[in-house]
């Protein structure tokens, strides 16, 4: 049992160590959303988008990892939509991220998907034209590649997102949901 807890202990602090050189970071960006399943945003040569953006700002922290591979984040969103929608839009997620890809010498890129509740200020009307119906509160999840553009700067990141909010199969709604296609930044810190 002790010696359970002192490689607890242990990793612990290497997890801390990992996640200490920049562990917080901003994201600001720009999506538009589309009536395309997730699924679809993948395979399909035609992505139909709406004439309705968001705009997110979060802030994030990395909250331990895996050796320089995987990193734990905990993140907050804040979501403004404008032109068809007005509403605001809260976000929390947990997310992970693979860190190491072999080509990172050259660019270095990262692979997160997080996810976690999502809250909107009313019904969105894109969700109720595509799915019917929907909910304030659904699942938030979301798939993104991150990639540093100028290695004289690992701070900056340029960063791609589908956002994501979903009914979870029945889970939390019977109808809604919605995808946007996202482009940004993150400043790590």
């Amino acid at each position: 049992m002790k010696l359970c807890c002192i490689l607890f202990i242990l990793h612990l602090s290497i997890l801390s160590a990992q996640a200490a050189e920049r562990p917080n970071a901003v994201n600001l960006y720009l999506g538009q959303l589309t009536s395309n399943h997730w699924e679809e945003l993948f395979r399909s040569d035609r992505i139909d988008f709406k004439d309705s953006y968001l705009w997110a700002f979060s802030y994030a922290r990395r909250i331990g990892g895996y050796k320089d591979l995987l990193s734990y984040e905990l993140e907050g969103q804040v979501v403004k939509h404008f032109k068809r929608q007005t509403h605001w839009e809260f976000n929390a997620l947990a997310t992970i991220r693979w860190e190491k890809f072999y080509w990172d010498k050259w660019l270095d890129t990262s692979l997160a998907f997080g996810l976690g509740p999502s809250y909107a200020t009313k019904k969105p009307e894109v969700e109720i034209e595509i799915e019917g119906d929907t909910e304030k509160l659904l699942v938030y999840w979301m798939l993104e590649l991150a990639m540093v553009p100028f290695a004289n700067k690992p701070e900056l990141e340029l960063i791609s997102r589908i956002h994501h909010r979903s009914e979870a199969y029945g889970l939390v709604a019977d109808e809604g949901g919605s995808n946007a296609l996202a482009l940004g930044f993150r400043y790590r810190f």
